[in-house]
């Protein structure tokens, strides 16, 4: 079992203690989507894949917000969010701007990239990197903008 996997699983126990109803049920989407992979793949999965999975599910909850808040659902998209939150809780931390700015640096400098047509090389190698520590649609605009 992954070591992420294990840490959602005693939260899971912590919350059930704690009668935390709400958390209990976020932590258990979790835990099912994540065994919901295992079983479509028949792997067992890593930490990484446990945060990509994580991090999926909080972006959809961040989008799911939006729209709901587009949409006038002030009290859906309040929902939305405090999964988002709970979920945070899980992700490493977040990446400062500077520190994301100084990983994008790094890459343009090493690969070489220039122009828009760099953009696939630059973000394929710093995809893992930032990895549930960043927004990627933030990452990539950041990219976008230093490529010119």
């Amino acid at each position: 079992m992954s070591s992420l996997k294990h840490t959602l699983t005693e939260a899971m126990k912590d919350a059930m203690r704690a009668k935390e109803k709400f958390r209990l049920g976020v932590i258990r989407m979790a835990l099912a989507e994540i065994k919901r992979v295992e079983v479509d793949e028949r792997i067992d999965i890593d930490d990484a894949r446990c945060l990509a999975i994580i991090d999926k599910m909080s972006k959809q909850r961040r989008d799911a917000a939006s729209q709901f808040i587009d949409g006038g659902r002030q009290d859906l998209a309040d929902t939305e969010l405090a999964e988002v939150e709970i979920l945070r809780d899980f992700l490493p931390a977040q990446l400062s701007d500077d520190e994301m700015l100084a990983l994008i640096d790094k890459v343009i400098d090493t690969t070489g990239a220039s122009g828009p047509q760099g953009m696939g090389q630059v973000m394929g190698q710093l995809k893992p990197q930032v990895q549930g520590r960043a927004d990627m649609q933030v990452v990539s605009r950041l990219v976008r903008d230093r490529l010119g």
